[in-house]
């Protein structure tokens, strides 16, 4: 095959590369959107167990989610930081919150300039003050976050 021996022009051909280069490109688009969309949706489902044993009022699997540790009756005293007395006064019916009766996550962010973990924002007893929870990546715990964010 020689210079002067080119193949004919075949539109139909072009335009079906055309095509495909298109919805390659929008499938992508839509891809990386909904990765983005969904970037904190893992952290804010572990709050959002949290929030329904805290609604059921189940604080002893509440407590373990919290520390990530479901066993944590087995070993209380690994916690001295936060032991489950300090936690029930914090989260229980006398706590800051009271007795939950409805809840949601509203929404996730990381602190202003950055940081190991996400702050989940939850709605609680529809109040116009948040409840916020930190979320550590490393170790998957929930503690109280170290910046407070306000959420739209």
């Amino acid at each position: 095959m020689t210079l002067l021996d080119a193949r004919e022009y075949d539109s139909g051909k072009e335009r079906k590369r055309r095509k495909q280069i298109i919805v390659a490109i929008v499938s992508l688009l839509i891809v990386a959107g909904l990765a983005w969309w969904f970037r904190y949706w893992p952290e804010e489902r572990v709050v959002g167990k949290f929030f329904d044993a805290l609604q059921r009022q189940d604080y002893n699997t509440a407590y373990g989610i919290w520390m990530r540790d479901p066993d944590w009756r087995q070993h209380p005293e690994r916690y001295p930081k936060y032991p489950f007395g300090d936690f029930y006064r914090d989260w229980g019916p006398g706590g800051e919150w009271g007795i939950i009766k409805t809840q949601k996550v509203f929404g996730a962010s990381t602190c202003p300039g950055g940081g190991s973990g996400v702050v989940v924002d939850v709605v609680v007893n529809d109040r116009a003050e948040h409840a916020q929870v930190w979320f550590e990546k490393s170790d998957k715990t929930l503690s109280f976050p170290p910046c407070e964010l306000v959420f739209r």
